[in-house]
């Protein structure tokens, strides 16, 4: 009831305003100790990727890119918390406005582009947080660093952030960098996850590494990724970023704003996507489920498709911290 009032003043204001002040809010309501009073904590905890989660539901990354807001969010409830898309330098992303809010499909298209401070800033803000759950850190290049020269970009984020991450994402889905998802195809895939691993076995401790996934693969692409991951030993997946489908959001007047889509019409996809890779995967990879998901009845479809673990995003912000201990109410 309070978030529903909360969240008619916020979205007065466009997206990344709106974003800005909640952030803030939650941040300095934290700081007074009030977050206890909106926040709920129920205990499911459970074990994957050889690290200890307080209760499955997390926070996907992209809504706290620098690390800002670690210990006010992780007051809420979560089971763990994934920051960034970090890339090694600062950049300011695609000019605005590039975040749109579709409130009708209870979905948001965004066309950022890895806008962040850099894995310097982060690193610090990594240093400096009191949280000392699960927390992943969502990798990726910068904008100007061409296709082929990638896992330099990534390379150097994973091995400034590994000290202080419980596990590491490698973004190689969002459609809003430039030929980004190319590290997709099975070459580059590949040798991308090659680097990663060696420089994952080389660090003082083991550092799960994590892909995360595009809704838009096709059969045949998601059959040659899966081959792939098996075969490089990768410690998880998350599916899936967003979608470049308007499929269901057709009618919107943000219909053909460029960028990608993600919340409510992304969830029989997402769905889709992780019982193929279950099948694929044969059981031997985690699956974290990242899509559309609202409701107790959307983590549910996600558990029986095959996911391990649950991140929300726009599901978190068009229904308030009240949804986490919702979503926690499933049955495996």
């Amino acid at each position: 009831m309070f978030y529903t009032f909360i969240k008619k003043i916020l979205f007065l204001f466009d997206p990344e305003t709106s974003h800005s002040i909640a952030l803030n809010g939650l941040r300095v309501t934290h700081q007074l100790g009030f977050t206890k009073l909106i926040s709920s904590f129920s205990s499911s905890p459970i074990e994957i990727m050889g690290l200890h989660f307080s209760n499955p539901i997390g926070l996907a990354a992209g809504l706290d890119k620098n690390g800002d807001y670690i210990d006010a969010l992780a007051s809420l409830g979560f089971g763990f918390i994934e920051v960034g898309t970090v890339t090694p330098k600062p950049q300011d992303g695609n000019p605005p406005p590039r975040l749109f809010r579709l409130a009708k499909e209870e979905a948001i298209i965004n066309r950022l582009g890895f806008n962040n401070k850099g894995v310097d800033y982060l690193v610090e803000r990594l240093k400096q947080k009191k949280f000392n759950g699960i927390l992943g850190v969502n990798i990726g290049k910068n904008r100007d660093t061409v296709i082929e020269h990638a896992s330099a970009d990534y390379i150097h984020c994973f091995c400034r952030v590994a000290p202080f991450a419980s596990y590491i994402t490698i973004n190689i889905s969002s459609p809003n960098t430039p030929d980004l998802r190319q590290l997709q195809q099975s070459n580059l895939l590949q040798n991308l996850l090659r680097a990663l691993k060696k420089e994952q076995a080389a660090q003082n401790k083991y550092v799960p590494l994590v892909v995360k996934i595009s809704p838009d693969l096709s059969s045949d692409e998601l059959t040659e990724m899966a081959a792939i991951f098996l075969s490089e030993k990768i410690d998880g997946i998350i599916a899936t970023n967003t979608t470049l489908s308007r499929d269901k959001v057709e009618s919107s007047v943000h219909a053909n704003e460029s960028g990608g889509l993600s919340g409510k019409p992304l969830r029989t996809r997402s769905t889709a996507i992780i019982k193929k890779l279950r099948e694929l995967l044969q059981n031997k990879i985690p699956i974290i489920a990242c899509g559309g998901v609202f409701t107790q009845q959307d983590a549910q479809e996600k558990f029986n498709a095959g996911a391990d673990l649950i991140q929300v995003y726009s599901g978190f912000i068009f229904k308030g911290p009240g949804l986490i201990n919702q979503l926690l109410m499933f049955k495996k």
